[in-house]
């Protein structure tokens, strides 16, 4: 049994394809064919089992298919850890990120990275905050980046950067004549957008009103929405208000399509994370990045 028939196993458990896995893994289907036979040999049960649509694992293959990932996760784990040790900035640095920073902090980011390390890659999925930390954890990933603390016992996390959360409105109407700060009392009267369960954006709006004294179940619900962009897009369209992050909020802002107000009190301040694997040591790249993030959004604090 080797790494590269577990590679092809799970791959064609995960695309339901001995075809679709062979063009994934540049390989002929006759190999992948023989790579799964060899693998049913040495385990002495069918693995998998095909029909006229697609494949599916036996009961063998289930069970088998959870021992594949894990295997595959700890070479990856090895490789890495063996990479920490060396002070080579190289290869693919594989990162997660909730919408905020993936959209709003990361491309900076990567982009003064590129101009220092040239020869990296970088892979960035971007989820809601939950499943950041999940992919974490599960070793999907190496390094990440949330909006709201992380709770989970197989991972790091350290602050570093922070961020306001405001109230945004349409560029319009009443709103263009209001004064700062935006008054609590009217959120209840307004029609409001939210971000979708999961949201760190979300669970910090929610636990910064609770502080002073709000309860968000008071806020006039108009629409749920999944992203931070169709927010923006609906509140410029007259739909609702809302809060989101400063962040998020000043690229619209500038453009003239929102106005933005500061809520009273430090309540209303977030912070982000970086958030890794605990007893992972993190690759020179991942290191580096948390570097250059820290010089770039707290400039000064050296």
């Amino acid at each position: 049994m080797n790494f590269k028939q577990l590679e092809v196993f799970t791959g064609v458990v995960k695309n339901c394809s001995f075809s679709k896995t062979a063009e994934e893994c540049f390989l002929s289907q006759p190999t992948v064919s023989s790579y799964i036979h060899e693998l049913e040999t040495e385990c002495g049960a069918r693995l998998l089992v095909r029909s006229t649509k697609k494949v599916c694992p036996t009961r063998a293959g289930t069970v088998f298919y959870q021992y594949a990932c894990k295997l595959l996760k700890l070479k990856e784990k090895a490789l890495l850890s063996t990479r920490g040790c060396t002070t080579e900035v190289s290869g693919t640095l594989e990162m997660a990120a909730s919408t905020v920073p993936a959209q709003y902090l990361m491309p900076a980011i990567l982009s003064k990275m590129a101009e220092k390390y040239p020869g990296l890659s970088y892979s960035l999925r971007e989820y809601d905050s939950c499943e950041v930390v999940r992919h974490i954890a599960a070793m999907d990933a190496e390094i990440g980046v949330v909006g709201t603390h992380p709770e989970d016992s197989h991972c790091l996390s350290e602050p570093f950067v922070r961020d306001q959360l405001v109230v945004i409105t349409p560029n319009k109407g009443k709103y263009r004549d209001m004064a700062e700060p935006f008054p609590l009392k009217k959120l209840k009267s307004e029609p409001f957008l939210t971000r979708e369960q999961g949201s760190g954006t979300r669970r910090e709006m929610e636990e910064a009103l609770l502080r002073v004294g709000f309860d968000p179940s008071e806020l006039s619900a108009k629409a749920q929405l999944d992203g931070t962009e169709s927010i923006k897009q609906a509140v410029s369209k007259g739909l609702g208000i809302s809060i989101i992050s400063r962040l998020a909020a000043e690229d619209y802002v500038k453009l003239g399509l929102l106005r933005m107000f500061r809520l009273e009190g430090r309540e209303f301040e977030r912070q982000f994370y970086f958030v890794y694997r605990k007893e992972w040591p993190l690759s020179p790249a991942a290191a580096e990045f948390m570097d250059i993030a820290r010089n770039m959004m707290n400039p000064g604090s050296n």
